[in-house]
């Protein structure tokens, strides 16, 4: 199944706009649950959270942040099916 968006003034600044603040508050839910968990985060991945604009992609990266023992391990594609299939 498909999603479709329709959103109003789709194509325009204003669904740019809302997109951009959508990807904003998934870059600080990441840092915040790593930051309450404890994990340090350097600037390089702090930079690659909030530099993302693929919400798939960031909704991944929070489901994961809930779990990593690293703030490197989020973006792991193979470590972190293993540690799902275990």
């Amino acid at each position: 199944m498909s999603f479709v968006s329709y959103f109003p003034g789709r194509g325009t600044v204003r669904e740019t706009a809302y997109l951009e603040g959508r990807t904003e508050g998934e870059a600080k839910g990441i840092l915040s649950v790593l930051e309450v968990r404890g994990i340090p985060v350097t600037d390089s991945v702090r930079e690659r959270i909030t530099s993302c604009t693929d919400l798939d992609r960031m909704d991944t990266w929070l489901e994961r942040s809930r779990t990593v023992e690293r703030a490197e391990d989020l973006f792991d594609e193979e470590g972190n099916a293993e540690k799902l299939m275990a």
